[in-house]
């Protein structure tokens, strides 16, 4: 991999980004502040999806797997 083409790359990226959002219109002190904004939504997204999403999929799993018949054992039955 050529460092100089991914550098390339990634400005390209981030003048695509730019030009999608309107941020090349904003001065300096708007874009700090639509960033942070961004970057705040995009980190409270990743927290949410990384506590909620896999007990949702657990869910589900065991919801499947009661649907298809396997019954979990019950705690008194293991006792006795």
């Amino acid at each position: 991999v050529d460092i100089k083409s991914m550098t390339n790359y990634l400005y390209w990226l981030y003048c695509q980004y730019e030009l999608i959002t309107c941020s090349y219109l904003m001065e300096p002190w708007e874009k700090v502040l639509f960033y942070t904004v961004n970057v705040a939504a995009l980190m409270t997204l990743a927290y949410t999806a990384y506590l909620f999403v896999p007990a949702r999929i657990s869910g589900a799993f065991c919801f499947v797997l009661h649907l298809l018949g396997n019954q979990p054992e019950n705690t008194v039955s293991i006792m006795k």
